[in-house]
């Protein structure tokens, strides 16, 4: 005869103050002062900017320098629009112009190419989008200076908005970008059955991958704006000192024979605004559309 004896449940383990078990997820004290210093040093450099530009060009030099505003902003700022040889004003206008522009520019393109290259079967897409790839290990802009100048000069481009705006139309890391955001986010079998439903691959596109890739297209649009609103050598080159685009216009705020740092750092203020509300109404979009990969399965 067999004995059929039942095990009694074992009782859980007390998680009280007498167990000392380790979040992984909670972060340490040195942690904590690392991310602290590293937000010190990033912030800093910015506070004492605006600090100068609230002051006179002697509290610059003045050793302890400064680190408590003045009262000298407005004034310093009209300095700023006043200068003759500035023309910050014209530089603002025409950066915001460029900038956007390229930016819905970039997006559009670089949306459509991701689409076909993610979604579309045809003869040479993983050649052309390996040669797109290349591109992006070649400084094109600072090899190709010459000849693109040379063609500028040729089609009477040269101090016009259109000579800085069009060699900026096309970005490889935009098209690289947005084949991969495609590929995650657009399944094959989504665009075959608006496809089989008698769609056309424009109506695939804007009814099917852009309402998908919005995050995407929205950390691609910000990244462009930043780039094209700090761009300095092509803008130099190819517009006049009485045309510029605004870190043209900061530069030209250099004096000669001196350096009045007030007007530069008044007017470095002024044109950072731009790129502030930018981080301040779509930093949420940043942060979503660069972490929905990551939670991709």
């Amino acid at each position: 005869m067999t004995t059929i004896t039942h095990r009694a449940p074992r009782a859980p383990r007390p998680t009280g103050a007498g167990t000392s078990r380790l979040d992984p997820f909670r972060a340490s004290v040195l942690t904590k002062a690392s991310l602290a210093l590293a937000i010190f040093l990033s912030i800093f450099p910015i506070y004492w900017m605006i600090v100068i530009a609230t002051r006179t060009n002697e509290d610059a030099h003045s050793m302890p320098p400064p680190l408590l505003p003045g009262g000298n902003l407005g004034e310093n700022i009209r300095a700023v629009f006043e200068a003759e040889n500035a023309h910050f004003m014209t530089g603002i206008i025409n950066s915001i112009i460029i900038a956007c522009t390229v930016t819905i520019g970039i997006v559009i393109i670089s949306t459509l190419a991701g689409f076909a290259f993610a979604s579309l079967t045809f003869r040479g897409r993983n050649l052309l989008l390996l040669s797109v790839v290349l591109t992006m290990m070649v400084p094109l802009q600072q090899m190709g200076i010459v000849p693109l100048y040379q063609m500028m000069v040729t089609l009477g481009w040269t101090n016009t908005l259109k000579a800085v705006i069009l060699p900026f139309l096309v970005n490889g890391f935009g098209v690289f970008l947005m084949t991969q955001y495609t590929r995650q986010a657009v399944p094959r079998e989504l665009v075959e059955a608006a496809r089989v439903d008698g769609a056309s691959t424009l109506r695939i596109w804007w009814n099917v991958a852009v309402p998908a890739v919005r995050p995407g297209m929205a950390v691609l649009a910000i990244q462009t704006f930043m780039m094209i609103w700090n761009e300095f050598l092509w803008p130099l080159i190819v517009l006049t000192p009485d045309n510029p685009t605004v870190q043209v216009a900061l530069r030209a705020l250099n004096d000669r024979y001196s350096t009045n740092y007030v007007l530069i750092f008044a007017g470095t203020t002024v044109s950072i605004i731009p790129l502030l509300l930018v981080f301040v109404f779509f930093g949420r979009q940043i942060i979503g559309g660069l972490m929905e990969g990551a939670v991709k399965e």
